[in-house]
């Protein structure tokens, strides 16, 4: 009996919708239905929302930016705000820093500083939380990248009237 009755509902509903179909077509256009016809021709749209790429649509794909341009040498950057993570002065492509290899420390580890003519990391970087201090480079401060950045002359993605605090001018 119940599958007589849910069958019954859905051929119900099956013809229900095929009249309200019937009688938009016949109708004249209204602003809702540009509207509709716009969606499903373009169902996948940017919904009139702009994003740091532009008025651009999911789907298309635009050529990559150009990779960003390291100065060499450039020395030692100036910090911009007190604990500040010093910013790297060099490129690192290809560097690998993972759970067996940490290139940064092929030249600014204690050990290689001086030969290589790096700056040594700090001795922070070698204290657990507690204060503990370790023969090795803590592991909550192995992976560089997560706090230094390198600096590239890059054009900003949003406006910023960032101003150094008044003791590093």
């Amino acid at each position: 009996m119940k599958r007589l009755v849910l069958a019954v509902m859905t051929v119900g509903m099956l013809l229900a919708g095929a009249v309200q179909s019937a009688e938009e077509t016949s109708a004249p256009a209204t602003e809702n239905h540009k509207v509709l016809d716009q969606i499903t021709m373009n169902p996948g749209g940017i919904g009139g929302v702009e994003s740091l790429r532009g008025a651009s649509e999911l789907e298309t794909t635009r050529p990559a930016d150009a990779f960003k341009r390291y100065p060499r040498d450039q020395g030692t950057i100036d910090s911009d705000y007190v604990y500040q993570p010093p910013l790297i002065p060099h490129t690192i492509r290809n560097y690998e820093v993972s759970l067996n290899a940490n290139k940064c420390l092929a030249c600014h580890s204690w050990k290689n500083a001086k030969e290589m003519g790096a700056t040594k990391i700090s001795v922070t970087h070698y204290e657990t939380r507690e204060g503990q201090v370790l023969s090795d480079v803590s592991p909550r401060r192995y992976f560089c990248q997560q706090c230094h950045v390198p600096q590239a002359d890059a054009k900003p993605l949003v406006g910023n009237d960032f101003q150094r605090v008044d003791a590093l001018r």
